[in-house]
């Protein structure tokens, strides 16, 4: 069996989600899909999926070799377009990461808007809670919300966001008052699962270059930015999420924005490539489409997330206990 159309079995099947999705896209029997993907486990000595009647699981061994087999048929698609002389021309399959939220509420349309201008391109977005090595995982492009550690990637700013603590005016209206990050210890705290569970940290004081922490036991944990967002709105406690999270109901009065003065440093925002990923007319075509739309965007969220009221909430009088 060919090694390399086992591999684009392998990979749609992934896509897919299933073997049978596989079968149905490559127009191949199931029997066929199975051996190409046995092949392949044969080939490297390991199990690459996880399966079951319904659904297939990548192993820790399949992650690696999707990423790798990604990578390796991408670059065989670039080949063969500059071999064919079709470098002018946008087409194949652009591949993009970015944090779900990110993505459903900021890519999600761009994309859908440059696919009507490019139907000769289609787009695969990866919306992971996780670092994505671009190179090794085959990706073009990321939108990366943190300072960039990679110099191997070009990078175009696109703005910034602030870590911001939240609340929602009644819940603020009716629980002790947080002047200073230590007053956080007396109030129930909605937290992310992935950063911050149990403690905030706060940059150094004035007069001071010992940075501030705040340990809690939160309230609730939720791996979801929506979730954490609605918790806060409707008055169950406090949380802490980026500024463009945020914006819409900033703007709106449903969250307030407490310890402004205590806000660590704001994180840019960038598309990156990896080194050389411009040339692909694909790549050059989306970047020159998202970079102004997405430059508005953050532009009008920061402008949203410092819509603040003028006249501050005082908490009411008498003995008030957190929860």
């Amino acid at each position: 069996m060919d090694r390399l159309d086992a591999m684009k079995v392998f990979v749609t099947a992934l896509d897919e989600g299933s073997l049978a999705g596989a079968s149905r896209k490559t127009g191949r029997s199931a029997a066929a899909v199975s051996r190409a993907i046995a092949f392949l486990e044969a080939h490297v000595g390991v199990p690459l999926l996880h399966r079951t009647t319904r659904s297939i699981r990548l192993s820790e061994a399949g992650e690696r070799y999707a990423a790798a087999c990604r990578k390796l048929l991408a670059d065989l698609d670039e080949a063969d377009r500059h071999a064919a002389g079709e470098r002018s021309v946008p087409r194949g399959v652009l591949t993009i990461t970015a944090t779900v939220f990110a993505g459903v509420e900021l890519l999600r349309p761009i994309v859908d808007a440059f696919m009507d201008e490019h139907p000769t391109v289609s787009v695969r977005m990866y919306l992971l809670e996780r670092p994505v090595n671009l190179i090794d995982e085959g990706m073009d492009l990321a939108l990366r919300i943190s300072h960039l550690a990679d110099s191997s990637l070009v990078a175009h700013r696109i703005g910034e966001v602030r870590r911001v603590i939240v609340a929602s005016p009644r819940y603020l209206a009716t629980h002790p008052r947080i002047a200073e990050p230590a007053d956080l210890a007396k109030h129930p705290i909605i937290a992310m699962q992935h950063s911050g569970m149990d403690s905030w940290s706060f940059p150094p004081p004035e007069g001071s270059v010992v940075p501030r922490s705040v340990s809690f036991t939160p309230r609730l944990v939720v791996n979801n930015v929506r979730a954490a967002i609605a918790s806060a709105v409707e008055g169950h406690g406090v949380t802490r999420l980026l500024s463009y999270h945020v914006a819409p109901e900033i703007k709106q009065d449903k969250l307030r924005i407490v310890l402004a003065n205590a806000e660590p440093p704001p994180f840019p925002v960038h598309l990156v490539s990896p080194q050389g990923r411009l040339s692909v007319p694909k790549v050059r075509a989306f970047v020159d489409f998202a970079l102004p739309r997405l430059r508005k965007q953050f532009a009008a969220l920061t402008r949203d997330a410092e819509t603040q009221p003028s006249a501050p909430i005082l908490p009411r009088r008498g003995r008030v206990t957190a929860g």
